[in-house]
This record gives C-alpha cells, sequence and structure tokens, in this order.
C-alpha cells in the first residue's frame, strides 16, 4: 500500500523536526508499505469491485507491524477525560509522553472522533504527537460502504485553529497500488454496516 499525501495538520514547537518524529515517520511509512493484498504479493492490489472490500484485514495488517516489528502498544487505553474517549489504535512512548495512531477506516463521523481523541490528548499534554490514518477518495469506492475518507473532512482548520503549548498532529492519506478485478476480494467483518 501506499501514502499519497502526508498533511501536518498541527505542529506547534520542535516536535516536527525532532529525531524522534523522523523514526516514528519512517515506522508509519514502512508498516503501510508492508500492507499487501493478496496475501504474499510484493504490492497492494485490490478487486474494483464497488463496495466489495472489508477494511479489517487492512487495518490488522498495519497494527501488526507497528507491534512486531517497532514495539508500539496496541489498543491503548488512555483517561484523559471526563468520560473516555475510547481506546487508541496504537501508540508509542516518548518519554513521558505518548505518540498516538488512529486509523480510519469507519464511516466519517468515527474520522472525526478519530481526530478529536487526538486532539483532546494533545490539549491535556497526554500527547506529544498523534497521526490520523485514513483512505483517498480513489480507494473509498472499493471498500465497505460509508467509509469515510481524506476528501471529506472538510473542518481542517477548525482543528488548525486549537491553541496548543506544544504538540504535533498529521494526517496520511493511504491508496491502494493498483486494481485488478482477477484479484480475490477482501473479506469483509461483522461491525456495523460491514456486510451491507
Amino acid at each position: 500500500m501506499k501514502i499519497v499525501q502526508e498533511i501536518s495538520l498541527i505542529s506547534v514547537g520542535s516536535f516536527e523536526e525532532s529525531s524522534d518524529w523522523s523514526i516514528i515517520r519512517a515506522e508509519v511509512r514502512e508498516a503501510i508499505s508492508l500492507i499487501v493484498h493478496p496475501p504474499g504479493a510484493s504490492n497492494f492490489t485490490i478487486n474494483p469491485a464497488k463496495h466489495g472490500n472489508g477494511v479489517k484485514p487492512i487495518k490488522e495488517a498495519c497494527m501488526i507491524a507497528l507491534k512486531d516489528r517497532f514495539g508500539w502498544r496496541l489498543e491503548t487505553s488512555i483517561n484523559y477525560a471526563t468520560r473516555s474517549p475510547g481506546k487508541v489504535d496504537a501508540t508509542k512512548v516518548l518519554d513521558s509522553y505518548l505518540f498516538a495512531l488512529e486509523w480510519e477506516t469507519g464511516n466519517i463521523s468515527s474520522s472525526h472522533r478519530a481526530i478529536n481523541k487526538m486532539v483532546l490528548g494533545l490539549l491535556r499534554g497526554v500527547f506529544l504527537g498523534a497521526v490520523l490514518i485514513l483512505p483517498s477518495r480513489k480507494l473509498y469506492p472499493y471498500l465497505t460502504d460509508r467509509i469515510g475518507n481524506y476528501e471529506e473532512l472538510p473542518y481542517f482548520d477548525v482543528w488548525r485553529a486549537v491553541r496548543l503549548q506544544e504538540g504535533f498532529l498529521a494526517v496520511f492519506v493511504i491508496e491502494h497500488d493498483q486494481v485488478d478485478s482477477n484479484v480475490p476480494m477482501i473479506a469483509k467483518g461483522t461491525d456495523g454496516r460491514a456486510l451491507v
């Protein structure tokens, strides 16, 4: 799989120029590049059936790479709000802070929640940095119906206006390497509307 865009959404302080970000960025890029389909292939080819492919195996491939190759923690519980905003998909410890990563292939409301969860963590001083990964508009039609995608997130200026003492938030937009109607479709899960 490939990254087609990297957007630095919030950058306050020196984190974006730090060696920590260089290492994390390289790890995230490599984890995404290791997502292949069909299994055993050297790149990510998707069957172009409209809303025909599931998303869970794609996310799992990235999470396994982050955990097994680079030592990230998965499904991290964080309490930094009156009510818990939910677990973070992956975290990496940076001294007394965490770097958070959310992989977003739910609906567009889910994408907003993921960014808000990370921004709140930055405001509370729990996260020093965070990254959201989500599909491009080109990948969107081939995945489970109603998946959020980068082009559907119009509120970047709202998040950029958040006042922080220090913090960093990036968005990585992912896409398939090629399409081929002869490759098998990616299995769908059973959550929500996944089988529709």
